[in-house]
C-alpha cells in the first residue's frame, strides 16, 4: 500500500513541478532518491509522466493524466466547445491562447493554442495559476459568489511581483472592474515576463466553469494593447458560455 501512496505522491508533486528531476522530487517528498525512482519507473510505464530528454533527466505530466482529469471534472465537453473558438481568436491576434478551469481555490491550465511569433509565453498544461495574480484566476475569481471571494481572501493574497495585487481592497476593486468591461487584465503581476487578457466561461448554473485568455511576453504590450485584446477575449469566452447554455442576462427567451 506505502509503495502505491509513494507512486500517487509522486504524480501530484510531478504535475505541480514539472518539468522536475529525481533529486528535486525526492527533497520534496521527504524519501529516499531509489524510493522515488522505483515511483518514477512505474508511472513511465504506465503512461502517465515523459522524459524531457535534457540531462540529468527531468519528468512532466504525458496527455494521458491531463485527458483523465478533464473526464474528472467534465472538462472535455467544454474543451471541445472551447478549442474552435481559440483557434479562431489565435488566429485573429496571432498571440498564444489559453484555456483554464477552476480546481478548488485554485485554477489549473489545460489547452494552449499558440502564436506563430518566435518570442512567446509557454506555460505547461497542468500549470496551476494565481487566482488574484494571473489574468484567468481574476476572471474566473470575479466570476464567483461574493462568499467565495471573501474566502479566497481571507486565506490571504501572495505578492508575485511589485505589481501584484496583494490588498484585499484593492483586489475587490479590480474585481469589480473585471466584471464591468467583462475581462481581467494582468500586466506582469504574476510573472514580471507575462501579461494577459482573460475572460470567463460561464456554465450553463451561472457560475464560471473556465477562462480563456490571451498571453504574451509582457515586453510586447503595455495596458493599452491589452486593453484593445480585452474585447476579443471578451467575445471569445462569451461564446463558449453561450454553445455550453449559458444565456447572459438580458438576452432573449426562446418562447
Amino acid at each position: 500500500m506505502q509503495n502505491v501512496l509513494n507512486t500517487l505522491r509522486a504524480l501530484e508533486e510531478v504535475a505541480m513541478r514539472q518539468p522536475v528531476g529525481v533529486g528535486d522530487l525526492a527533497r520534496a517528498m521527504e524519501l529516499p532518491k531509489s524510493t522515488v525512482q522505483r515511483a518514477l519507473g512505474t508511472l513511465h510505464t504506465a503512461g502517465w509522466i515523459k522524459q524531457s530528454g535534457a540531462t540529468p533527466t527531468r519528468w512532466s505530466l504525458t496527455t494521458k493524466a491531463l485527458l483523465v482529469g478533464r473526464q474528472a471534472t467534465g472538462e472535455l465537453d467544454l474543451r471541445d466547445v472551447a478549442v474552435p473558438v481559440m483557434d479562431e481568436l489565435r488566429r485573429s491576434v496571432d498571440e498564444t491562447v489559453h484555456l483554464a478551469v477552476p480546481e478548488g481555490d485554485r485554477v489549473v491550465l489545460v489547452e494552449r493554442l499558440e502564436t506563430t511569433q518566435p518570442v512567446r509565453i509557454v506555460l505547461p498544461l497542468g500549470q496551476h495559476l494565481s487566482g488574484h495574480a494571473s489574468a484567468n484566476g481574476k476572471a474566473i475569481l470575479s466570476a464567483r459568489s461574493p462568499e467565495a471571494v471573501e474566502r479566497y481572501v481571507a486565506a490571504g493574497l501572495t505578492r508575485y511581483t511589485d505589481l501584484t495585487i496583494d490588498d484585499p481592497a484593492a483586489l475587490r476593486a479590480d474585481l469589480d472592474a473585471v466584471r464591468t468591461r467583462g475581462y481581467a487584465v494582468n500586466l506582469g503581476e504574476w510573472r514580471e515576463d507575462v501579461s494577459a487578457v482573460a475572460a470567463p466561461v460561464i456554465g450553463p448554473d451561472g457560475s464560471p466553469v473556465g477562462s480563456v485568455s490571451i498571453n504574451m511576453p509582457t515586453s510586447r504590450c503595455d495596458r493599452e494593447r491589452l486593453e484593445a485584446l480585452g474585447g476579443h477575449v471578451r467575445a471569445a469566452a462569451r461564446r463558449i458560455s453561450a454553445s455550453l447554455g449559458h444565456q447572459a442576462p438580458g438576452a432573449a427567451r426562446a418562447s
